[in-house]
């Protein structure tokens, strides 16, 4: 018997990663006896799903996670002999028909706001959708055109921006939808940082603040973007951008309270929305090494993939240590085991 308790080329799985993945995203296996090992190639299931393999090696196998998957164990199959099961995350989806271009929100009550955006001057039935905590989606906005970012202030207003007018909303928590402030060229993410000013992105490169009384001030400038600016706050006050570009190579600036800006972290692709947990890791919607996720930054500037999963723009963590990602056209829910910080900065 071997040490594994099974027969001596019975494979065994030492390490996945990512520890999650979404339907479509692609999981790799670290152990032994993972090839092929005859004329069939290796497969693998996750639960009862089964799941292709696209590279069998000794070492390493690559597995990509099929619609239908669910969080449980995932086994590889060789010759007819099983691997130990190793526990895996899948996101599951919990809305669809939608249209986000960034993070959704989450309010103080745990529900989750997100967009049916359209490109851009096109008019939606929807504006912005609330999601209960039971998953049920209602309508919350109408009329709002092309809304892109939203936040959060500390008296529980969502406020929304819209790129088809460079035009920033003040929700109120009945829906009720008026101008916070105007003439904000392109207008695309929004955060609050911790004294009350509200700082929105303009797609020609321009970061705006606007103080509680809706002055608004050039607080800083970076290169333009191909989409959209996205903006967090660490816990120190500075302010972390994304704006997408065709590079592969591609920047998050840090901002800090003066305007002061400098490069975080380089060597991503189209990255996109981004979330802090309170450990101040970043979670950025980007590709890593040519894999697309959810890439997870430590303040030592290290980078690894969090989450496997094609087409995400954004994530948002919520209670349970669980995440919200928000793709083209829908929105997953995962359990990551991981704490969010708050929005404000």
């Amino acid at each position: 018997m071997s040490l594994f308790g099974t027969s001596p080329t019975a494979p065994h799985i030492t390490n996945v990663r990512p520890p999650a993945a979404m339907p479509g995203g692609e999981m790799e296996l670290s152990g032994l006896h993972l090839d092929p090992g005859s004329s069939r190639m290796p497969h693998a299931t996750i639960g009862d799903v089964f799941a292709p393999i696209s590279l069998s090696r000794p070492d390493r196998i690559t597995v990509r996670v099929q619609e239908g998957s669910i969080t449980g164990d995932l086994i590889v199959h060789r010759n007819g002999e099983p691997s130990n099961p190793i526990n895996v995350r899948i996101a599951v989806p919990m809305a669809e028909n939608l249209h986000p271009v960034s993070n959704p929100a989450v309010d103080a009550n745990g529900q989750i706001f997100t967009t049916l955006s359209g490109s851009r001057g096109q008019e939606t039935p929807v504006s912005i959708f609330r999601i209960q905590r039971d998953f049920q989606m209602l309508p919350f906005v109408r009329g709002l055109m092309n809304p892109t970012g939203m936040a959060f202030d500390d008296n529980g207003y969502l406020y929304a921006s819209s790129r088809a007018e460079g035009t920033v909303y003040r929700i109120s928590p009945d829906g009720e939808m008026a101008v916070y402030a105007e003439g904000m060229g392109i207008a695309t993410g929004i955060a609050f940082d911790r004294d009350g000013n509200l700082y929105v992105g303009d797609r020609s490169g321009t970061i705006f603040k606007i103080n509680p009384h809706r002055e608004i001030f050039v607080f800083a400038t970076l290169e333009p973007s191909i989409a959209a600016y996205h903006l967090v706050f660490d816990d120190a006050g500075t302010l972390y951008v994304t704006g997408p570009t065709t590079s592969s190579n591609q920047a998050i600036h840090a901002i800090d309270r003066d305007g002061n800006i400098s490069v975080f972290y380089q060597g991503l692709g189209r990255a996109q929305g981004m979330a802090f947990d309170v450990d101040s890791n970043l979670y950025v919607a980007a590709s890593l090494h040519g894999k697309r996720g959810i890439v997870r930054i430590t303040p030592s500037r290290e980078a690894s993939l969090a989450v496997s999963g094609n087409n995400l723009v954004g994530l948002a963590f919520v209670e349970d240590g669980c995440a919200v990602l928000a793709a083209k056209d829908s929105l997953f829910h995962v359990a990551l085991d991981i704490e969010g910080r708050p929005l404000q900065g």
